[in-house]
């Protein structure tokens, strides 16, 4: 078994086409289903059902790809290791952020650090705030900016930032003339909400038990799986939500924003205390901290 053949399955197995996975390993089709035949054969395992020109992952396969995932994050860690003993900082910085983070904070962080450190190359994938900290639990990311708290409890948590959550609703919504609403009358309410998993809403939730309230009290109409299909979706009905007060400023008119008392929340940096920390994330952690490293919250 070699990377290169765990690298070319998880590109089948994603995709679940074998012409797909070539052009994205910039491969010949014949190469990419030799190295698979090769994985396959090796260990007397079917990884794939072959059915005409279909291709699916056996039950096999799919057992397969967590630790087929796992075993090239480890040989990315290695790779980083090897990089970080130049002096300067280099090589690749993996971040994983959340969808309020990643749109609205951390963009003007990392243009100041490209400009500080050219030589590293940042990728940087998006998803809810428990995607984030699993990807950091994994060792698929370096470091992991999230908004809402995380079930990792072995994970390093430094805030970096505040910010405030706000209720909004369009300005045709029949409440719009109040200047304040308050907790009592969130059940009186329809509600679009971001979708369980999400910094906001796990944070929202908080706010509802502090005033005594489940999220089954609310009139919940719609969950969406971003702030920009919440924003929509709100400026063109009735209903209400609970969204980043930096989301909200970008948005177009339509909208009105009120501060929800006691809701502010933490932005927050995660790492794993077990893992290598490279130049190039120590150098991003100074950046974001002002060189305070990292440490637990």
């Amino acid at each position: 078994m070699t990377l290169e053949q765990l690298r070319i399955f998880l590109a089948v197995a994603e995709r679940q086409h074998v012409t797909r996975a070539a052009q994205a390993l910039g491969l010949t089709q014949s190469a990419v289903s030799a190295a698979v035949a090769a994985l396959e054969g090796a260990h007397g395992v079917a990884l794939f059902d072959r059915i005409g020109r279909g291709i699916t992952l056996t039950e096999a396969g799919t057992t397969f790809v967590p630790a087929a995932r796992a075993v090239l994050a480890q040989a990315e860690t290695a790779r980083l290791v090897l990089e970080d003993l130049a002096q300067e900082p280099r090589g690749r910085l993996r971040l994983h952020a959340s969808q309020t983070v990643a749109s609205y904070w951390l963009p003007p962080q990392l243009v100041r650090f490209h400009a500080a450190f050219p030589k590293v190359e940042i990728t940087l994938s998006v998803g809810n705030t428990a995607q984030v900290a699993q990807a950091v639990q994994a060792g698929e990311a370096d470091l992991g900016f999230v908004e809402g708290a995380v079930a990792q409890g072995d994970l390093h948590r430094q805030v970096v930032a505040r910010d405030q959550l706000v209720l909004i609703m369009a300005q045709g919504h029949p409440w719009a003339g109040r200047s304040t609403i308050a907790p009592a009358d969130y059940p009186r309410l329809r509600w679009i909400l971001r979708e369980a998993g999400s910094g906001t809403r796990s944070e929202f939730e908080a706010h509802l038990a502090a005033q005594g309230l489940m999220p089954d009290d609310l009139q919940v109409a719609l969950e969406m799986p971003s702030n920009a299909a919440v924003l929509t979706a709100v400026a063109a009905g009735d209903c209400v939500s609970a969204l980043s007060a930096r989301a909200v400023a970008t948005a177009p008119g339509g909208l009105i924003a009120r501060p929800i008392a006691g809701a502010e929340r933490p932005f927050a940096v995660l790492s794993h205390p077990a893992r290598h920390r490279t130049r190039a994330a120590r150098a991003l952690l100074a950046q974001i901290t002002g060189g305070g490293g990292l440490g637990q919250e």
